[in-house]
């Protein structure tokens, strides 16, 4: 380890594998709201974030927990359940007249098709506009869960993705 007096010491945050300081100043320089997209390995979570002087300030937010309101009873941390909170935040942020945004995924790795990026999916399927590229985004089948519907009997993820996208909508509309 590098010692001496023209030794610096990183911030915190950046220590603990936290903060990207500069992917953080290049978003905030661009003063529009962010669509922060955080994953864990049993949760989505996504919140539209405005930058102030005094710090950041949460406008909307979806957690995949609240898809049990909807009648969703399969697992909150897999793909159909990232679009689905997806389109619950995007759904939300544009009845409280939010209209755009720019994708932060933080230190999140990205990788096409992954959970991060079917959330954007359900975000953009709401009608938020958000700069993206479509080539990134899961398939549909995948969105719908039919790659689990294949090798797990008795799956009714496909449908049950059907029944709360339609409650979630009708919600909203």
């Amino acid at each position: 380890m590098a010692t001496g007096p023209r030794y610096k010491v990183p911030f915190r945050r950046r220590r603990e594998g936290r903060t990207d300081y500069h992917q953080r100043l290049r978003l905030l320089l661009s003063e529009e709201n962010r669509v922060v997209v955080r994953k864990s390995a049993r949760h989505m979570q996504v919140q539209l974030v405005a930058p102030k002087p005094e710090g950041d300030v949460t406008l909307s937010s979806a957690i995949s927990t609240e898809l049990k309101k909807y009648g969703y009873e399969g697992a909150t941390g897999n793909t159909t359940a990232a679009y689905l909170t997806g389109l619950l935040f995007g759904l939300r942020a544009l009845d409280e007249e939010y209209e755009s945004g720019v994708l932060d995924i933080g230190l999140a790795a990205s990788s096409a098709g992954s959970r991060v990026y079917a959330v954007l999916k359900g975000i953009i399927d709401a009608g938020m506009d958000v700069p993206h590229n479509p080539s990134v985004f899961p398939s549909d089948e995948r969105i719908r869960g039919e790659h689990v519907a294949e090798y797990v009997e008795g799956s009714n993820l496909p449908e049950q993705f059907e029944a709360v996208k339609k409650k979630i909508l009708s919600e909203f509309s």
